[in-house]
């Protein structure tokens, strides 16, 4: 028996693919895995098959086509074609946790493409043809797939795109990850939130002050679910101070930044524990904040504190803010942002002081 990739269109009816797949036994083709693409022109049936050793390629393209197959592809497949498809993405998604930048072989895997090239001019023709796939970067630019035959699918279009969506989330996360020394000689992890940190952010909240809680929530601290939701706003960003014990290794949470966006207009955040403030780490996390802003092309990003936060506009006047606008007690600061050529988040003690 010898492992056959078969792909033929057929009418999206009932009782149609069984006319394909009743073609494909009287012929004792076995069918080991299946999937259905639907496209405009019909259903679109990819079947992995083990054929007799005397089955050739002609052979199985008459049997699709006297199962009412159109358009039929046949090529011979190998054994680690076995694996269902939602398993082979998961591989692929896996592979790309730990090699962000193996995208392109990633792609290449997942669509058994003949040829991915890369183009920094972007994707004015974002989309599929038959045998060529145009997909956005989000970093920039785009991804051109080719592949001769078969036909691609808007199954697979969806499915590569989410790909480089996850590659793209990864390579955030790593470029937004860094150790800071402050300048009280302390050294901290700087990084982008995660879902599983919500725990480690509320153990945050219990260890401030009511003072603290309150300079940072002036309308009081939001419900469960909304701290979850912080921790991956739309369009937005939180980072995390994260101080590793250097006797017992426990890691602890000890300052959250987030910003949130709407539109081109962007609001910053602070919380920092009560026992590692005044040290230089606010300032550090609102001038990361603005870097990540400037390179999203925000126009402006704002603060709103109290006015009796002493703590809080002493920072923001480090990081250069203008005057403040004022609305009762509270006060409304607007910060410069970085110009794009100049967002290397890189930065001295010496800056924060």
């Amino acid at each position: 028996m010898a492992l056959w990739r078969v792909r033929a269109t057929v009418d999206d009816r009932p009782g149609y693919l069984s006319v394909l797949t009743a073609s494909l036994a009287l012929r004792s083709v076995n069918i080991l895995a299946v999937q259905v693409h639907t496209t405009e022109a019909g259903a679109v049936d990819d079947f992995l098959v083990d054929a007799p050793d005397t089955m050739s390629e002609r052979d199985l393209l008459a049997a699709v086509e006297r199962g009412r197959g159109r358009h039929a592809f046949v090529a011979r497949a190998e054994a680690q074609g076995l694996a269902d498809q939602p398993t082979r993405v998961l591989a692929l998604a896996g592979r790309l946790v730990h090699d962000p930048d193996a995208l392109g072989e990633a792609l290449i895997g997942l669509l058994d493409a003949g040829e991915v090239r890369w183009r920094p001019e972007g994707a004015p023709g974002h989309g599929f043809t038959e045998a060529r796939m145009t997909l956005v970067d989000p970093a920039g630019g785009a991804f051109e797939v080719l592949r001769p035959a078969p036909a691609f699918t808007p199954a697979e279009f969806a499915r590569a795109q989410a790909l480089i969506e996850l590659s793209a989330a990864l390579l955030r996360q790593d470029d937004l990850r860094t150790t800071v020394l402050l300048p009280s000689g302390d050294e901290l992890l700087l990084r982008e939130a995660v879902a599983d940190d919500a725990e480690a952010v509320h153990r945050l909240h219990a260890r401030c002050s009511a003072a603290a809680r309150a300079a940072r929530y002036p309308l009081g601290v939001p419900s469960e679910p909304r701290l979850r939701r912080l921790l991956d706003p739309p369009g937005g960003l939180t980072l995390l101070a994260v101080h590793t014990d250097p006797r017992s290794g426990e890691e602890q949470v000890v300052a959250t930044a987030t910003l949130l966006t709407e539109g081109d207009l962007g609001e910053a955040s602070l919380l920092v524990a009560d026992a590692w403030q005044r040290r230089g780490l606010g300032t550090a996390l609102l001038r990361r904040l603005l870097t990540w802003a400037a390179r999203a092309d925000a126009a402006a990003v704002v603060v709103h504190t109290t006015a009796g936060n002493v703590a809080m506009l002493r920072t923001l006047r480090r990081v250069g803010a203008g005057p403040a606008d004022r609305d009762g007690s509270m006060l409304t600061l607007t910060l410069p942002l970085p110009h794009p050529s100049t967002t290397d988040v890189t930065e001295s003690p010496a800056a924060w002081s």
